[in-house]
């Protein structure tokens, strides 16, 4: 098991070891953006008639069972006229709009008359999805493949570069962290034309701008649109709050808390430099996408490396792989990491409250890439790669993935994740509150996947760094972890006992 003095170096550990935040998700889906007025519902309705002439899709009116929510509850309780104001019957009707916009929205019929291949983190697409599609008719040609975890997807990706060929699907999913490497190693595509789609003009700014590249995987203004997302979270910190109550602690709310005396070995984290490093960064009053830590932040490198130092003394366990089972078991009391990871777990667990800290997290998106196709053709159809450009179908695909009917589950909950446009706050596709009450609610200040808006306002993407600066902050972390090498006898035997606890539970649980 990782100790604090073993941080990973590797590219992205959210998405190598840290891969297991998905890997670990019983289910994980991607939720689609609500309506907003007349114009949106009008653009999400009507394909453009290019795109009727290139797809020959066949659009009817249904409404499966499969997309229906719950009808809202009508109240028994008698009002009188002079109870309803003018606001409520604005409510009311603006109610009864989206309403009609989203069975409408449900309506729509897919019929892939061409093959669309996925290849997707498992656990992160909807199984009602899948399930809606293969019953659109017998023309759907739906096809795909899950992977353990992020990592999976991303050596399947990169082995046909090695081999001369591409890999077999249309499109991926792709963690956000990889995005700049793979723009780099050429194992993606640009989407061409994303300007004239609906599922694009609806998308947010944020978004166009982060995942707006150039070839060297750099954010520009002018760049390619490489990706689009279909679900995101946050980092999040997790405690026990029995053990909180029991030794009359205060509730943990910011960064700082991580730092208490009284946590001192009771925090298990997961194991990325720029998760650990931007912790200290947040905590300093400064942005996880730091470039220059001398100019940048307040005493420089060197108050920097002294939190780093004081952190890693508090952090029990580094360990992407065994943070949250560390925390199950009881050898910690307190975990940080990704809400993917996090929320199932403590949903499973009593007295466990989630937080976003105040001061901003990072936030974390799975997204949809078309894999690059190889120089020949011919070389990689009859290796099993895709020899053709980007399947026609793929914008399809992305819009309905978008769309307002499909962000149910994770509406109500079953796995961890926010629609795309809920990250400048967009309107969400909400159930009825009779569905909300029939489940145990997690202690959070998490709304529907969310942070609250003054919180959200502070998070950040993870942008692309200098490789100046990733090497300082290679150095940075060798430097401490070299001064907590000479951690003394009683330290380390706690970690044998912490490793080997936690191994003998997992293996109890597998018998079980």
């Amino acid at each position: 098991m990782a100790t604090a003095a073993s941080l990973s170096l590797k590219p992205p550990a959210r998405f190598l070891c840290g891969g297991e935040r998905r890997k670990r998700t019983a289910a994980g889906f991607s939720v689609a953006r609500a309506s907003q007025g007349n114009t949106f519902h009008e653009s999400m309705v009507r394909l453009s008639a290019s795109t009727v002439l290139i797809l020959g899709l066949s659009l009817r009116v249904c409404s499966p069972a499969s997309a229906r929510i719950p009808p809202p509850v009508i109240s028994t309780h008698s009002v009188t006229q002079n109870e309803i104001d003018s606001d409520t019957l604005v409510v009311e009707e603006e109610e009864r709009r989206l309403e009609a916009e989203f069975e409408a929205y449900k309506a729509k019929v897919y019929s892939l008359t061409l093959p669309l291949k996925l290849i997707a983190l498992r656990g992160s697409v909807p199984p009602s999805w899948i399930k809606f599609m293969s019953s659109q008719g017998k023309r759907v040609r739906l096809k795909t493949r899950f992977l353990a975890n992020l990592e999976d997807i991303f050596f399947d990706l990169s082995k046909p570069a090695n081999k001369g060929k591409s890999v077999s699907a249309d499109m991926i999913s792709l963690g956000d962290s990889w995005l700049s490497f793979a723009i780099k190693e050429k194992l993606i595509e640009p989407m061409k034309g994303v300007e004239v789609q609906d599922w694009y003009k609806g998308l947010s700014d944020k978004w166009k701008v982060y995942l707006r590249r150039n070839y060297a995987g750099e954010q520009a203004p002018e760049g390619e649109t490489w990706a689009v997302p279909y679900r995101w979270g946050s980092m999040v910190i997790a405690y026990k709050k029995s053990k909180f109550q029991q030794y009359k602690l205060a509730p943990i709310q910011d960064w700082e808390d991580l730092w208490r005396p009284e946590l001192a070995g009771r925090i298990s984290m997961v194991n990325s430099p720029r998760e650990v490093v931007g912790a200290v960064l947040k905590y300093m009053g400064a942005s996880y996408n730091t470039t220059d830590l001398d100019s940048q932040v307040t005493g420089g490198k060197i108050a920097v490396e002294t939190n780093l130092a004081s952190l890693m003394k508090q952090i029990r366990l580094f360990d992407s792989n065994n943070y949250l089972k560390a925390f199950n078991v009881g050898d910690v009391w307190v975990t940080v990491g990704w809400s993917s990871d996090v929320i199932p777990v403590a949903k499973r667990m009593s007295n466990v409250t989630v937080i976003v800290p105040k001061s901003g997290a990072t936030l974390w998106a799975d997204l949809w890439a078309i894999p690059a196709i190889p120089d020949s053709g011919k070389e990689a159809e009859a290796l099993g790669g895709r020899a053709r450009g980007p399947s026609p179908l793929i914008h399809q695909w992305i819009e309905f993935c978008l769309q307002p009917a499909r962000s149910l589950p994770f509406t109500r909950e079953v796995i961890p994740g926010a629609s795309p446009s809920a990250i400048e706050g967009g309107p969400l596709v909400r159930e009825p509150e009779v569905t909300k009450k029939s489940r145990a609610k997690l202690d959070t200040n998490l709304v529907l996947g969310v942070p609250p808006p003054e919180i959200l306002s502070k998070c950040e993407f993870l942008e692309p760094l200098p490789e100046a600066t990733l090497l300082e902050y290679r150095l940075l972390i060798d430097t401490v972890r070299k001064q907590k090498q000479g951690h003394g006898l009683v330290e380390k035997l706690e970690d044998i006992f912490s490793s080997f606890r936690t191994k003998l539970h997992s293996r109890m649980k597998k018998n079980t």
